[in-house]
């Protein structure tokens, strides 16, 4: 197949998430099979076929609100590449957020940025993704005013996100909640929230939004606690201080990434109250 061929682009289904896992596994990343469930119900999801019917790629398309829309999953099998494939599933999300009149945004590694940049996207702000391990225990201090969120005030929860990040992710957020293993916390003063959920290899942290860097930290250090294992946090490069107190408890920066939206900078600026995001794929 030649990079200009035409492909037969198909739209997933929930019989497709085992499909979408199977390629996420592959490239090592950390989607979890709820997460697909979501790309498939909330979005538009496309993939394309070998001769046997297998899946040898995807792509997914978020519309979060009327105004914003997510680009994301953009994997294609080792086997597949170099052939265009990823390129026709890329302009199949922005037709679909184009049509309804959104704004795709999306999440590029320095090497897909250049390419992105060919196509119409600029870029905004620069993150990196932490890996490090979590502490088994709660750490034993009388700072923490935090507390953690009960299942009741998840409209809470999906209002302070609105109101950090700019877009109604409210779908998203009530996917995040709705798990039985995510754990989410609220500022004492109930102006911000930090959020922990199951993936695929380690567990994520954020987003986390607050209203200074005080409560983020504090927020950061709860998530953080109580949570053995592997656990992955993408941050903001001009987050500073919460790269410091990452690099304290043995964190390493991972891999790097850089936010762009077609054709609109505003859409892929930072945004001042966002200290760790929810992760590429979903912004």
């Amino acid at each position: 197949m030649a990079s200009s061929d035409v492909i037969a682009i198909e739209r997933l289904d929930a019989n497709d998430v085992a499909g979408g896992l199977a390629l996420s596994d592959a490239a090592g990343w950390n989607q979890s099979g709820d997460d697909w469930s979501f790309f498939i119900a909330a979005g538009a999801a496309f993939g394309v076929r070998d001769e046997a019917g297998a899946l040898i790629a995807t792509a997914a398309a978020l519309p979060y609100d009327a105004a914003t829309g997510w680009i994301s999953m953009v994997l294609v099998d080792a086997a597949h590449r170099h052939r265009g494939i990823a390129s026709q599933l890329v302009d199949a999300c922005v037709a679909a957020l184009r049509e309804g009149g959104c704004t795709p945004v999306l999440d590029a590694t320095p090497a897909g940025a250049a390419v992105y940049a060919k196509a119409g996207f600029v870029a905004g702000f620069a993150f990196e993704r932490w890996q490090g391990d979590g502490a088994a225990t709660m750490a034993a201090t009388d700072a923490q005013s935090c507390v953690m969120a009960e299942p009741s005030q998840g409209e809470t929860l999906i209002a302070l996100d609105g109101n950090a990040c700019g877009v109604d992710r409210a779908l998203l957020l009530r996917s995040f909640l709705g798990r039985p293993t995510t754990r989410a916390w609220l500022a004492p003063r109930g102006d911000g929230f930090a959020l922990r959920r199951a993936g695929r290899r380690a567990a994520q942290v954020g987003p986390i939004a607050a209203a200074d860097e005080a409560a983020a930290l504090e927020l950061l250090g709860l998530a953080l606690d109580g949570s053995a294992g592997r656990v992955f946090i993408d941050v903001p490069v001009h987050r500073t201080s919460i790269a410091d107190a990452l690099t304290r408890r043995g964190f390493v920066r991972q891999r790097s990434f850089v936010r762009m939206a077609l054709g609109d900078a505003r859409a892929a600026a930072a945004r001042e109250r966002v200290f760790a995001l929810a992760g590429p794929e979903f912004g």
